[in-house]
């Protein structure tokens, strides 16, 4: 069938040929805003294992600087607190029965505690010292931050973009995984998002932790230090919501009968 076709083509007229060679440019650039406009597939595998590589890459670059894990014994309590908390996630989500949890610490000074989608965490040895975090204070922390992977808050970060810029379906995931932490226009558009995310993490983390057993008293000590050592703890930042406006709902949640207003649900 190709070798047909190519003998007519040399056999053309010059205005036959071009008129053949335009309807071919058109239709392909037909093809190509047709391909444009197809939803970009994004799937809960496809965000965890980026996570894994980008989670892997931050390890290694901590390990370089010896920054990684530096204190054994801090190392060992996070470890204890999020075996307890995820044995409570597998029964609240099981979705993540599978997920293979990791802990690590950061000695940056920089550095913040973040989870990664599928369970990959990493925790601030200088924000656990400077807030003098109890064990209980700390699994708030962990709660918290395991909150926005069960979530699924990266995914719906990607999507959200997806969304709004359908530009980003033509790039490449790993383009999209660096973007939505540097870009500055994705940034300034994902932070209303990223506001109502610290809620719900906050809110399904306290649930998660009392429903493993941790005292209500120390969950809301996390709290009000929180919005204590704040700077400025009656207003938002560019990422997240007042820190006193979070220790006021952690009382209402500390005074509930029950734990339904710190639902879980997406």
């Amino acid at each position: 069938m190709w070798k047909k076709y190519k003998s007519q083509m040399l056999s053309a007229t010059p205005m036959r040929l071009f008129a053949l060679v335009f309807a071919f440019v058109t239709l392909n650039a037909h093809a190509q805003d047709t391909k444009e406009v197809q939803p970009w597939v994004l799937s809960a595998a496809q965000v965890h294992q980026g996570a894994v590589v980008m989670y892997q890459k931050r390890i290694a670059e901590l390990d370089a600087a010896q920054l990684l894990d530096t204190d054994a014994d801090f190392l060992v309590k996070a470890a204890r607190i999020l075996t307890r908390l995820r044995a409570q996630a597998a029964l609240d989500f099981p979705e993540s029965r599978d997920w293979r949890w990791e802990v690590h610490t950061s000695a940056e000074p920089e550095e913040t505690a973040y989870a990664m989608a599928g369970g990959k965490l990493l925790l601030s040895l200088e924000q656990a010292r400077l807030w003098n975090l109890s064990e209980t204070e700390l699994a708030m922390l962990i709660a918290h931050e395991m909150a926005h992977a069960l979530l699924a808050h990266n995914q719906d970060e990607y999507a959200f973009v997806l969304d709004q810029f359908p530009e980003w379906r033509l790039r490449s995931f790993a383009e999209l995984e660096q973007a939505v932490d540097h870009d500055t226009q994705l940034i300034k558009a994902l932070a209303p998002l990223g506001k109502e995310q610290e809620f719900q993490a906050d809110q399904a983390g306290w649930r998660l932790a009392v429903r493993a057993g941790y005292p209500i008293a120390g969950l809301l000590r996390f709290f009000k230090k929180l919005a204590k050592l704040a700077s400025y703890p009656n207003f938002e930042s560019a990422s997240h919501p007042a820190p006193a406006q979070r220790y006021a709902r952690a009382r209402q949640w500390a005074i509930a009968p029950d734990d339904s207003a710190a639902s879980n649900a997406r």
